[in-house]
């Protein structure tokens, strides 16, 4: 899951960023295999629809969602619970993509698995499909809804199960699934509209995960909430923390991404580190361990943002490269392989990234020229190619049919 900051969203994500965003183990994508009929690579569909010009796009678990730089709103890729916002109960896949049904003008866009959520020009938060929508109910919503509270937002994330939002005043708000203490709010009772993050700090930036939450204060300090069983809040000897706590290692924060089961944070030097679940590599620091405290990633890669998903990551250089590390199933790496790599492997196709969104099996970026490129799992047509077939290196997202 990414938002607009010519960066990586999660969320997600969330992407973007769980950007975020996350998929439960077993989704229909992972079970495919990499090898299997239909599921290999094939030349890409030409289209005479002119190509949209975005400025963010965050990719989710099925499908994707983009904001032009005319600010209008954009997704594609599975719609069965309206998240795509097309306005009706829709739910064949869209291969290429549709308008958000709405006159709404956004300036930022952040997706879940099953719905997606953005920014207006105005400030004002809306969502959209079935999950933490945040208008005070759990019903499937095909149209844009307003969050409830009357706040003015200034950025929106959209988790797995939960949906987190800093004011225009750098106040943090999460509402949604709240098992684990991941809305910060000191207890766990789920809630459908925003409840204020404790801790009275004052936020610059909030990735909802799977199960956790993290973000960045105004002066540069990474605090983590939520499930802490495989160490994604960056800290040992507790289970979960229902409030902020702040990451281990007195590092200085500008980036903070929460995937699956671990978080990946930029310092203000420009390095990442990852913590948490380390089983498939996603910690880039070449080994398959779990780590409780923030882990350098592997080489000198200078860093502008991360982009953590569930069994693999992403980085955005100083100079717009793209990178990713973990498992590759399904080309989700876009390095045009399928083999996993457990230090930063760089995209495929010599890009110059603006924005970088990784999601559960498929990533997505834009170019400093405004064009919109995806890969990994296609399954739903999540990657706007106009197919539904895998792509290990990234291809242009289509213009609308």
């Amino acid at each position: 899951m990414e938002l607009q900051r010519f960066s990586l969203h999660c969320g997600l994500q969330p992407l973007l960023a769980l950007p975020l965003l996350f998929a439960a183990p077993g989704c229909r994508d992972d079970a495919e295999s990499p090898t299997s009929p239909g599921a290999t690579e094939a030349p890409q569909l030409a289209t005479t629809a002119a190509a949209l010009v975005f400025r963010v796009i965050s990719a989710g678990e099925s499908h994707s969602c983009g904001v032009t730089t005319s600010n209008v709103a954009y997704c594609w890729g599975n719609n069965f619970n309206g998240q795509l916002g097309v306005g009706s109960a829709v739910f064949s896949d869209q291969l290429f993509p549709v308008p958000v049904a709405s006159a709404l003008r956004f300036r930022n866009v952040s997706v879940g698995p099953t719905y997606s959520c953005g920014v207006t020009t105005d400030d004002r938060a809306y969502c959209w499909g079935s999950g933490a929508v945040g208008d005070g109910s759990s019903d499937r919503q095909y149209t844009p809804v307003a969050v409830a509270g009357n706040l003015s937002f200034r950025l929106v994330r959209a988790g797995a199960g939960h949906t987190c939002g800093i004011t225009t005043g750098n106040v943090a708000y999460c509402w949604g699934n709240n098992s684990w203490g991941q809305l910060g709010n000191y207890s766990h009772i789920w809630s459908w509209t925003p409840v204020k993050v404790g801790g009275g700090l004052a936020w610059r930036w909030v990735s909802p995960g799977q199960l956790h939450t993290c973000g960045v204060t105004t002066s540069s300090k990474a605090y983590c909430w939520g499930r802490n069983f495989e160490g994604q809040l960056g800290v040992s000897g507790i289970s979960s923390k229902s409030s902020p706590i702040a990451v281990g290692g007195a590092l200085s924060i500008r980036d903070i991404e929460s995937g699956y089961f671990h978080t990946c944070a930029v310092t203000t030097a420009n390095r990442a580190y990852c913590w948490g679940d380390g089983a498939s590599g996603q910690l880039g620091d070449g080994t398959l361990t779990t780590r409780s405290t923030p882990r350098l990633v592997t080489g000198t890669l200078q860093f502008k943002n991360v982009s953590a998903a569930g069994s693999y990551s992403c980085g955005l250089t100083i100079g717009g490269q793209g990178y990713c590390w973990g498992t590759n199933a399904q080309g989700r790496l876009g390095d045009g392989t399928l083999t996993n790599h457990y230090t930063p492997k760089a995209l495929a196709g010599n890009l110059t990234l603006a924005q970088l969104s990784a999601g559960n099996v498929h990533g997505c970026g834009v170019t400093t020229l405004g064009r919109g490129y995806c890969w990994g799992s296609n399954y739903n047509g999540q990657l706007g190619d106009g197919t539904t077939t895998r792509r290990s290196s990234p291809v242009p997202v289509a213009g609308p049919i």
